[in-house]
C-alpha cells in the first residue's frame, strides 16, 4: 500500500479609498508550529464529525497529503484562475479578498468573502445604489463560491457543514479502481440539496473524477466531469485544463501581489490568466 495512505482505507447547477480601507489591516500568517500527527488535517469547525465515518475521513486525510499536504495548502496565499472561459477570479486565500472579472457583462466585482463587504463596477463605473451593491456583492459571493469549488473541491473535504461517507469501490470512466466518497452538505453554500460522489484513485489517492447530484435524494447523477490533468503548483497538486475542457483553465498561484488587485477596478494586467 502506499505511503500516502499510511492511517487507513478516504457546472454546475450549483455549479461562489473605502476599498483600501475595506481589505487593509492585519494579515493572518500561515502555521508555523511543527504539527503532530492528530493535527495534520484538522476538520474545520462544524463538519460533521459524527455523522461521516472514519474510513472516509482517513481518505480525506490522505487525498490532503497527496495533494501536498495542509501546511503547504494553508501557506499558499493567492489562486488565480479563469473559469470555463467565461471570467477571471483572484483569490486571497488568507484575508478572503477576491477579484473577478467577467468581461461577458462588463463587470468587475472586488469583495471581501469573510464580511461581505466590496465594490461592484459596471463598464468601469461603480455601481453607487445601496441595495443594487448588496445584490452585486451577493452574485459574486456565490460565483466565487461555485468557481473556487470547481478548483480546490479536494481541500474541502472536512469543511464547515460537509457530511462524508465511504460508499464503496468503483471504476472511473477512464477506467481507474476508486474508492468513492458520498459528500452531503447540510446549511452551508447556495444549493445545500446537492450532493457528490468523490473517485479516489486507489494507486496514487487523487481524486480523478466526481459526479454531481442535483437533489441529494437521487439515484443517478445528474453529470459526471473527470477531475484530471494534475500539475505541480507551489508545494501543491491542483487540477486544470482537464480532458473534457471544461473548469478551471490557465491556473496560477502567487505568494505576492498588489494591494491595488483588489482595490482597483481597472484591469490588473498580466495578472487576470
Amino acid at each position: 500500500m502506499k505511503k500516502l495512505h499510511k492511517r487507513a482505507d478516504l457546472f454546475s447547477g450549483s455549479i461562489l479609498c473605502i476599498l483600501v480601507l475595506l481589505f487593509s489591516g492585519c494579515q493572518p500568517q500561515p502555521h508555523e508550529k511543527q504539527m503532530n500527527e492528530t493535527e495534520l488535517n484538522p476538520p474545520q469547525p462544524g463538519f460533521n464529525l459524527k455523522g461521516s465515518d472514519t474510513k472516509a475521513i482517513s481518505l480525506a486525510d490522505s487525498v490532503m497529503e497527496a495533494m501536498g499536504g495542509r501546511a503547504q495548502w494553508d501557506n499558499m496565499r493567492y489562486l488565480a484562475w479563469n473559469f470555463f472561459g467565461i471570467r477571471n477570479l483572484i483569490w486571497d486565500k488568507w484575508m478572503g479578498r477576491v477579484r473577478i472579472d467577467y468581461p461577458q457583462e462588463g463587470t468587475v466585482y472586488l469583495l471581501n468573502i469573510h464580511n461581505d463587504r466590496g465594490a461592484v463596477f459596471k463598464n468601469g463605473e461603480p455601481i453607487e445604489d445601496a441595495d443594487s451593491i448588496s445584490l452585486m456583492l451577493k452574485r459574486g459571493k456565490s460565483i466565487w463560491i461555485n468557481d473556487s469549488y470547481w478548483l480546490v473541491m479536494p481541500f474541502k473535504l472536512k469543511d464547515s457543514g460537509v457530511t462524508l461517507k465511504y460508499l464503496r469501490e468503483d471504476t472511473t470512466r477512464q477506467g481507474a479502481l476508486s474508492h468513492v466518497l458520498g459528500l452531503t452538505f447540510e446549511e452551508v453554500g447556495d444549493t445545500p440539496d446537492n450532493r457528490y460522489e468523490i473517485f479516489v484513485d486507489q494507486s496514487d489517492y487523487l481524486v480523478k473524477q466526481w459526479a454531481y447530484f442535483e437533489q441529494a435524494s437521487q439515484d443517478s447523477a445528474s453529470r459526471v466531469w473527470p477531475w484530471d490533468n494534475y500539475r505541480q503548483y507551489g508545494e501543491i497538486l491542483l487540477s486544470g485544463d482537464r480532458s473534457d475542457g471544461k473548469g478551471p483553465k490557465n491556473v496560477r498561484v502567487f505568494q505576492t501581489l498588489p494591494d491595488s488587485v483588489f482595490a482597483k477596478a481597472g484591469a490588473p494586467g498580466p495578472l487576470v490568466p
